[in-house]
């Protein structure tokens, strides 16, 4: 937020990060990360006040507002610290190192992060936001000023003797516990860890606040399919369907909000994150695969559409986020008050939106300060059905009015000042939608998807990627590339890539993938313990190295890398990559255990690994009806454990796939389109009929449960 009473600007003002450029104006004396920062901390013999955030976080925002952009604030720290901004997406290295501070010095986590550290970098004070007074028993900024003035005049030694002990002990929790190789044992403590922690009544896993962290739904679906534990099913089903009833899901114009600040999914808090969309929309497609039920096929299109619609750049790569607020008030882009919408809609689309959406003239979104503000956030107060008996309507004419009613309701909230759209490229998201798109055009037979999928993946590599293949840049902005890549990166980017083959069976899709995971071994694979470091470097940023584990609101480089690296050397034969599976469970298994449900991507890439699975060669004349339909039918399916491969007919075994050991050579039967069903490359006999390769792979993959 630009403060208009001090157009002098900072030194942020040479950044091209949007929320570092959203403080340029502040009173506040801001550098970026840097070492100037820290040799002018030592020249001038001042602690560092670093400020982690992002630029659609609202109390990120409500802290500016507060504090930094208060002149008797301002002029409090540029007295006592040398401030430090840094963008969370930016520098996630930074935010996951002093997250972890902040969580072992105060037992809980969130942004803005507040982290005081010696010239030195090493932490004393931990925290997150803070008012400007102290209240409600929150520590405020000017007494957090004028305390730490005091510790570093007169208390000094205490506080670096204090960071120096928080720092071994931020090194000893970053050194791998090493275990067993991870087995059966493991997946099966992970779904009783989720089951006793699964809201019954409302879906989800926890207490408020509540996150849909669709990666849970995954493993729940892959636990399903491999026990047949119906409540694994009903559990993905119930969460699913309460998410897109709720207010946490935009009712008019699609996309998930960041979290629901309840247990039931009413009130959100607005914000939209581009890796939520993908995987939710993942969790759909994947639950549509395994139900054959198209309401969740429309729930992950829903999703997909607000995507193509509101975070498309121009190049085809997608934007990182929208924020929570509008006008200055969170929600108010999406909300409503009773009048407003009875100016809009006829009587008979009035009576329906009000019924099916909770529409009262009190209103039922409550602000921060827990005041009830006249607005509304639109929900689904039931199922349609039960809503239209209500209403003594019939289903299909209720469905009618309200898409009329939606449609009018949308092109009216058009008109209003939009959310901050942060315009950011950041590869391991837009990996994470490659994928999601990717997934959704085979399973929906959609090639729009499959296109935007690849438009966004040439996208990425032509903006990001040098010819050396290992040149990712972690983030594009405007001005140029900025930050190179961390694992994510190449993870997540690995991850879209691998879909995208899966979905288009095209050899330079393979191609690139497999180019993608050399470059990612190579910078940042650990030979000696096993396992992906975050970051490429001898040492991280801050002097630490470290191999994530455990998920956080998506899941981690290792568990990605892990599960893509398996399905690659499913697809090709690379007995190498399957042999750092097996290194990088031995190194990681001891995290893996002590909270299995914590790093559950990671578990399920376990599962993939130990448990049965298998391979499928289809050979064809591509655009053929009985090629395309062989195709359709493995797209379809919910086959968590299998990879597909084509060869076409005049191949044999050949082009990317040549070194492939299977064995034999893959010919049409009879001149159709055939499938070759393989386990370890191994094969069966082959069939031209889809039905037979799909019970052939279902056996496969449930062989032994």
């Amino acid at each position: 937020m630009q403060d208009q009473k001090s157009p002098k600007p900072n030194r942020l003002i040479h950044s091209g990060n949007p929320y570092l450029l959203q403080h340029a104006f502040n009173p506040v004396d801001w550098h970026p990360w840097s070492e100037e920062a820290f040799r002018k901390a030592v020249d001038e013999d001042k602690p560092v006040f670093l400020s982690i955030g992002y630029s659609t976080c609202h109390w990120c925002h409500v802290m500016e507002a507060e504090s930094f952009e208060d002149p008797e604030v301002a002029a409090l720290m540029n007295e006592v610290f040398v401030c430090v901004k840094v963008d969370r997406e930016e520098h996630p290295d930074l935010d996951q190192l002093y997250m972890t501070v902040v969580q072992q010095m105060t037992g809980g986590g969130g942004w803005p992060m507040t982290i005081i550290l010696t010239p030195e970098k090493k932490p004393f004070f931990a925290g997150t936001y803070m008012p400007k007074e102290t209240r409600g028993g929150r520590l405020g900024m000017v007494e957090l000023i004028s305390r730490v003035r005091d510790i570093w005049r007169d208390e000094r030694s205490d506080a670096e003797a204090a960071a120096g002990q928080i720092l071994d002990g931020l090194k000893a929790s970053f050194v791998p516990e090493p275990g067993e190789s991870p087995g059966p044992h493991l997946v099966e403590e992970a779904y009783r860890q989720l089951a006793r922690n699964y809201d019954s009544h409302y879906g989800g896993f926890g207490r408020e606040p509540k996150f849909p962290i669709p990666t849970n739904l995954l493993f729940l679906l892959r636990y399903w399919r491999r026990t047949g534990n119906e409540d694994a099913l009903r559990m993905v089903r119930r969460t699913l369907e309460a998410i897109f009833e709720g207010g946490v899901y935009d009712q008019l114009g699609n996309g998930i909000h960041r979290y629901s600040t309840d247990d039931r999914w009413f009130a959100p808090h607005f914000e939209k994150m581009l890796y939520d969309q993908a995987l939710l929309a993942m969790a759909c497609t994947q639950t549509f695969r395994a139900t054959s039920e198209t309401g969740f096929e429309d729930m992950a299109r829903g999703v997909l559409t607000y995507v193509l619609r509101d975070l498309k750049s121009p190049e085809g790569a997608f934007y990182s986020a929208e924020d929570a607020d509008s006008e200055g008030e969170e929600g108010k882009f999406y909300t409503w008050e009773a009048e407003e919408i009875d100016a809009i809609l006829g009587s008979e689309e009035q009576k329906a939106a009000r019924a099916a959406f909770g529409i009262t003239e009190e209103g039922n979104f409550i602000d921060d300060h827990g005041r009830r503000t006249g607005r509304n956030i639109l929900h689904l107060s039931g199922p349609k059905e039960t809503i239209a008996r209500q209403l003594g309507m019939d289903p299909d004419r209720f469905r009618e009015i309200m898409d009329r009613a939606r449609d009018k309701l949308f092109e009216a909230r058009l008109s209003r000042p939009r959310p901050y759209l942060d315009t950011k490229i950041m590869t391991d998201w837009n990996g994470l939608m490659i994928a999601a798109f990717a997934m959704a055009g085979a399973a929906f037979s959609e090639p729009r998807f499959i296109d935007a999928a690849d438009l966004a993946l040439s996208s990425i590599l032509a903006g990001v990627k040098k010819e050396d293949g290992e040149g990712l840049m972690h983030i594009r902005y405007e001005e140029g590339n900025a930050v190179g890549a961390f694992l994510d990166d190449y993870a997540f980017l690995l991850w879209g890539a691998v879909e995208l083959y899966q979905a288009s069976l095209s050899p330079e899709h393979l191609e690139i993938a497999l180019s993608l995971a050399e470059g990612m071994v190579k910078l940042f694979w650990d030979e000696k313990e096993g396992g992906f470091f975050f970051t490429p470097l001898e040492e991280g940023s801050p002097g630490l190295r470290f191999k994530p584990v455990f998920d956080g609101p998506y899941p981690t480089g290792n568990s990605v890398a892990a599960m893509n690296l398996l399905r690659l050397a499913r697809i090709t034969g690379k007995t190498d990559y399957e042999e750092k599976i097996a290194s990088l469970g031995k190194g990681l298994g001891g995290w893996a255990a002590r909270a299995p449900a914590g790093c559950i991507h990671l578990v399920s890439a376990f599962d993939a690994a130990f448990g049965p699975a298998a391979e499928v060669i289809i050979t064809g004349e591509r655009g053929k009806p009985d090629t395309e339909e062989m195709i359709s039918a493995f797209h379809r399916s919910y086959l968590p454990n299998s990879v597909a491969a084509f060869i076409p007919p005049k191949e044999g075994r050949s082009g990317i796939l040549k070194s492939v050991p299977f064995g034999r050579e893959f010919r049409p039967k009879e001149g159709k389109a055939t499938a070759f069903v393989c386990r370890n490359f191994s094969c069966g006999a082959s069939t031209a009929d889809p039905k037979k390769m799909l019970s052939e792979l279902l056996k496969a993959e449930t062989e032994g449960t």
